[in-house]
């Protein structure tokens, strides 16, 4: 009888440790690994096309465009009192003109990189924090005064396209051949 006792227990103490064995491995918290900063938690905002005239000598020498992105925490920007596109267009003239990152009379190379991580520090460092965390560059374009011109002169040439039908155009005439 007392085998039969001692073998219950036995039993009952296994069921236990393997019960509490197996609640404690089904509720263990394995450590997360944070995921990269381009995946998960990032939003992207989609800059305007800023166009920066290029002074040399006093006149206008042209104008250098550009649109960027930007991937932004979400949470900060949400806790911003200035819109976030109010700022980069800010942070952008002021890199561009005020502190003149390009000087495009003397310019031999355009360093991308540094341009980046130019824009990038003028925001972060106006807010005061990282809220910025890449800038993608969607255009980068400079266009002379001589550039303008000839484009304007060709659409002034040349009709626009598409079917000609605008708001209060009359239809244009077909213009007869004769052989």
């Amino acid at each position: 009888m007392i085998k039969l006792l001692i073998t219950g227990i036995w039993i009952s103490a296994v069921a236990l440790a393997s019960v509490y064995y197996s609640v404690q491995t089904a509720n263990k918290v394995e450590p997360a690994e944070p995921d990269p900063a381009m995946f998960g938690g990032l939003q992207s905002i989609r800059g305007e096309v800023t166009s920066i005239p290029v002074i040399s000598g006093g006149a206008v020498k042209g104008y250098f465009l550009t649109r960027l992105s930007y991937t932004v925490d979400p949470e900060k920007t949400a806790k911003m009192t200035i819109p976030a596109r109010d700022l980069i267009t800010d942070a952008l003239y002021t890199a561009l003109v005020g502190d003149r990152l390009i000087d495009f009379p003397n310019m031999t190379q355009f360093d991308l990189e540094g341009f980046k991580a130019r824009i990038l520090e003028t925001i972060n460092t106006r807010l005061g924090e990282e809220v910025f965390h890449d800038v993608v560059v969607e255009q980068i374009d400079y266009l002379s005064k001589e550039d303008i011109r000839t484009n304007m002169r060709r659409n002034t040439a040349s009709p626009p396209a598409g079917d000609g039908a605008s708001a209060g155009a009359k239809p244009a005439k077909k213009a007869e051949v004769s052989h």
